[in-house]
């Protein structure tokens, strides 16, 4: 697996990440087929099999229903193999999401996942956006209390979910990672992470296939969009959402064929 620096964090990241909020939810998602929530044992097979597959990025978040307590052993048993990254300011319950980006509701919700993972310091916390990355960044109280957390020791890194043009230009000014969706079929955020990855942001990319929707094209097309997104050199990691190893292996094999820049 190769690895490379997450921006100018101290961070080193796989070029493949496991995404896991089916982990813990299957409502309100937006995969192309519905899924059962998987059992402990699969849910063992599928860390574990991504260990030794050399992902060493891990990405959960509160709003992933039962995900981050599910993660808990496996962070606790391989802490230091692991870059562990979670999310603030979103809830789900009953069906539904519920946003909250106040100092106190974000302490909180950090406590929280402290807890369900098992450890004492995340290595990236990002907000979780509701689409309003430029109110959420320029007037709540989120950015100021990350980078608090961060200056507390809870975390190594801060940064966010972004959804928007505007949400990746300002995270860059105070910011040290973005997540955000980029695929072949959605390309819309590509000159703004890129501009922000030149000013040392990290990158993170998310919904690579269109959470899933692009493979309906088959092996072939997957294997296309894969490639594609790992030959932007703006693109630190690649986070895959799936309860199959084989997917993530395909995953793996298409960043070890793609260069960047290509």
């Amino acid at each position: 697996m190769e690895f490379r620096a997450l921006g100018n964090t101290s961070l080193r990241v796989s070029r493949v990440g496991l995404g896991t909020v089916k982990l813990g939810r299957n409502e309100g998602v937006k995969y192309p087929r519905a899924f059962p929530l998987p059992s402990d044992e699969q849910v063992r097979s599928l860390l574990e099999g991504a260990l030794v597959m050399g992902v060493r990025l891990f990405d959960t978040a509160p709003a992933y229903g039962s995900s981050e307590q599910r993660l808990g052993a496996f962070v606790q048993a391989h802490r230091d193999e692991l870059v562990l990254s979670t999310k603030c300011g979103e809830s789900f319950s009953d069906g539904r999401s519920t946003f909250d980006y106040s100092a106190a509701a974000l302490r909180a919700s950090v406590e929280g996942s402290l807890k369900r993972l098992r450890t004492e310091m995340l290595d990236i916390l990002l907000i979780h956006s509701n689409g309003d990355d430029v109110g959420i960044l320029e007037h709540s109280e989120a950015v100021e209390t990350l980078l608090r957390l961060k200056e507390e020791g809870k975390c190594r890194a801060v940064g966010i979910s972004a959804k928007t043009v505007e949400g990746v230009e300002a995270a860059a000014k105070s910011l040290d990672v973005v997540m955000a969706p980029y695929s072949l079929a959605d390309r819309s955020l590509e000159r703004a992470l890129a501009a922000a990855h030149e000013k040392g942001l990290g990158i993170l990319v998310i919904k690579g296939l269109a959470s899933g929707h692009l493979g309906a094209e088959g092996p072939d097309g997957v294997d296309r969009a894969l490639q594609h997104v790992f030959s932007r050199d703006f693109v630190d990691s690649l986070v895959v959402g799936t309860l199959s190893l084989d997917h993530l292996a395909a995953a793996v094999d298409a960043s070890h064929r793609s260069s960047p820049g290509e």
